[in-house]
């Protein structure tokens, strides 16, 4: 559904002549069946083989962080020109993405999750984070969960 989606807007892009957005959309089809095709190769299939919604969604997921990266070392470098060019381009593959989770949302989420894991301190972050994984996987960046779970696991220790 999602990578038909995708292939649509690649067409009504062409259409529009919108030459950025197809070459954008592009390269997400690109990552998509590349990983279609190590997929196949893992598993030593002679049919095709469909990624699932949520591989294709960490397709997404993993193409806006090389951008988001990419717009780091291009601020650093002095190239505003080429990090606003990334930046419109995360926006373009942000459509793909469910639903991003609020600030508040993602707190209550990383809150329960502490309490499930009983985590009490930094170290237990890892814990945290493997109990948040599945409930917001390509809901939320993850810089910014890493950042509320270490802002909630070291807020206890300050007291």
């Amino acid at each position: 559904m999602l990578k038909q989606n995708i292939q649509n807007s690649i067409k009504e892009a062409m259409k529009s002549g919108d030459q950025f957005v197809v070459e954008t959309l592009r390269m997400l089809m690109a990552s998509v069946l590349t990983k279609e095709k190590d997929k196949k190769f893992k598993e030593k299939s002679e049919k095709e083989v469909q990624l699932t919604e949520e591989e294709i969604i960490d397709s997404v997921s993993s193409e806006i962080k090389k951008r988001k990266d990419a717009i780091e070392l291009y601020t650093k470098g002095n190239r505003p020109e080429l990090a606003e060019k990334e930046q419109k381009e995360i926006e373009i593959l942000k459509k793909y993405l469910p639903e991003q989770l609020s600030e508040d949302d993602l707190k209550k989420l990383v809150e329960e999750a502490i309490a499930e894991t009983g985590a009490k301190e930094i170290k237990d972050m890892g814990k945290v984070m493997a109990e948040l994984n599945s409930k917001i996987k390509g809901k939320a960046d993850g810089g910014e969960v890493s950042k509320i779970v270490k802002e909630l696991l070291v807020k206890p220790l300050i007291k």
